[in-house]
């Protein structure tokens, strides 16, 4: 597929003054103004040579914008599939809560247009095919293939529109429970650490001082002595691409069972990292009602801490 990147350096003109950056992203893009929000909280445009990320920003009178769009002059179509397996926990007129098993990928990637949520999503529910970035459309945010548990999807724009610029304000609350190597000092603590792209592996994350701002907290529910490991609950303030993991691991209390950010040892028989996307909090976008959810842990997760709970009084 041939892909053109159109780059847009503009300056803000009097007629724009107090405008939303995601509509002016769109109205000189010629993009949608989901597609523009995306943009914007993906960290892909920059007002006076700073980033921003959220869409609701409102621009100055002489304020230089600059972004990119791809232009793609062939479009990949994402098939709608009934086989994907997925449990939808509820499904309102704005959006999907989702529980995902470990082992699903989210969306479509390079080479992998198959097999994924989304294309589960497109089967129930295909007026979602234009809520969105093209190749996921609907999402909201992401949980790793290797990561269970609870993740929100757009059904509308308004929906799309309302929980990115909630994501961006830090107002969506995600809780999620990681069973790590080692015994921490503290009963709760606080990771503050910005997170990029590797130099060393540009298929890692890692803690980079040029990198975007991250913040993890984290309380330890129990641990096991003997077993040199514990349970922890933790909420994101940011959501980068891997935060818990590289946290975690930058710490050096890596997520057991993750083979990216992790340590050689037995997993605990684990065929996956123990991270479980446990509650998700929000405000209903039209009756600002709040939406309160949460996922127990699954089988192959509970199996984990019985065995550790008899190996602890053996």
């Amino acid at each position: 597929m041939d892909c053109v990147l159109n780059e847009f350096n503009e300056v803000v003109p009097d007629s724009l003054e107090g405008e939303r950056l995601d509509r002016l992203i769109a109205f000189i893009g010629s993009v949608s103004r989901s597609e523009a929000s995306s943009l914007i909280r993906n960290g892909r445009v920059v007002v006076n040579d700073k980033e921003v990320t959220r869409p609701s920003f409102k621009v100055s009178i002489g304020n230089r914008i600059e972004f990119s769009v791809s232009d793609h002059q062939e479009k990949v179509e994402i098939e709608a599939d009934s086989s994907i397996d997925f449990k939808v926990i509820t499904s309102d007129v704005d959006f999907f809560v989702i529980d995902k098993p470990a082992g699903l990928v989210v969306h479509p990637g390079a080479g992998n247009s198959s097999g994924t949520l989304v294309n589960g999503l497109l089967a129930i529910s295909p007026e979602i095919r234009d809520i969105g970035e093209k190749n996921r459309p609907g999402v909201v945010h992401r949980l790793d293939k290797g990561t269970s548990g609870l993740l929100l999807a757009a059904k509308t724009d308004l929906g799309y529109q309302f929980f990115v610029d909630q994501l961006s304000q830090h107002k969506i609350k995600r809780v999620y429970k990681a069973l790590v190597w080692g015994v921490l000092d503290g009963p709760e603590g606080i990771i503050d650490a910005p997170i990029g792209r590797s130099s060393k592996n540009r298929k890692k994350m890692a803690i980079v001082s040029n990198g975007k701002r991250a913040k993890t907290t984290y309380r330890v529910s129990e641990s096991w002595a003997s077993s040199n490991v514990s349970l922890l609950e933790l909420e994101l303030e940011t959501g980068r691409t891997h935060q818990i993991r590289v946290h975690l691991s930058s710490i050096g209390n890596p997520v057991v069972g993750d083979e990216i950010y992790g340590v050689n040892r037995n997993n605990l028989a684990l065929k996956r990292q123990f991270l479980h996307a446990h509650k998700l909090c929000f405000e209903h976008p039209r009756t600002g009602s709040t939406c309160e959810f949460e996922s127990p842990l699954p089988e192959d997760l509970k199996n984990v801490l019985a065995t550790l709970d008899e190996n602890e009084f053996d």
